[in-house]
């Protein structure tokens, strides 16, 4: 069955259609850029613009960069204010006319990890830790999904929440090493540990392709392992949410 997956994201919305037994994209994704002011009605003609590239007629998938409960958005995040409360789902699904299932972006992520990576099969409480501009999370128990573990929100210090401090981005910004950086995400994955003690952590997004550079600083009980997945894991997770989540809705 071909699902057309769709990952948003501050700066591109990118698409490709997903084989759902396989997790294998059969297309080339197509990216078109975020619209300025990431407005609902701008991104919503994105996302359409993306279904009529891959003429596409059947259900689609689409990872959100934000809290999703229902279908509905519960908090802005990096997205314009107008987002909050509105029903995502029903805005996606009248512009493309097609069954629309949304997630978490995080948690697309963990869907294509857990049903295609290296999270397959894995039982027990299993947290994916995606490092990027924010640190996003997605906890999974058994293989099923557990929605909306923001575990990146967590207030850290004179820090709103403890990914402004310890995520990608403040690598970038503050120009840490990757041995002074990792030591902060050490302390995140401690809080983490202490928190919901999970049995296993995968780590996703443009940080875990260096994890070798880092991966001594990571001094918790609970084994971490890299992602393989990693760019195209928001496509193929959003695609495998749609599978997941299409019957109970």
């Amino acid at each position: 069955m071909e699902v057309l997956g769709i990952d948003i994201g501050g700066s591109g919305i990118k698409g490709a259609l997903v084989n759902s037994v396989t997790g294998k994209m059969l297309t080339k994704r197509h990216r078109i850029p975020t619209p300025e002011g990431r407005k609902p009605k701008d991104m919503a003609r994105v996302v359409s613009e993306i279904v009529k590239h891959f003429d596409h007629k059947g259900p689609v998938g689409v990872g959100f960069p934000t809290v999703i409960k229902h279908g509905i958005c519960k908090s802005p995040g990096n997205l314009h204010k107008k987002w909050l409360g509105l029903n995502v789902k029903e805005l996606f699904s009248e512009v493309t006319g097609l069954p629309v299932t949304v997630v978490n972006d995080a948690d697309a992520a963990g869907y294509a990890t857990m049903n295609y990576g290296i999270g397959k099969g894995k039982k027990g409480l299993v947290v994916m830790i995606t490092i990027g501009t924010g640190l996003g999370s997605g906890a999974f128990f058994d293989g099923e999904l557990i929605p909306n573990f923001e575990l990146g929100q967590i207030p850290y210090k004179k820090y709103k929440k403890i990914e402004l401090w310890a995520a990608d981005s403040a690598k970038e910004r503050e120009g840490l090493s990757y041995k002074q950086w990792g030591k902060r995400f050490n302390k995140f994955l401690e809080y983490v540990e202490l928190i919901i003690a999970p049995d296993l952590v995968i780590l996703g997004g443009g940080a875990s392709k260096d994890f070798d550079q880092y991966k001594d600083c990571i001094h918790i009980e609970t084994p971490v392992i890299p992602a393989e997945l990693r760019n195209h894991a928001g496509i193929i997770g959003a695609a495998a949410a749609a599978l997941h989540q299409a019957p109970k809705d």
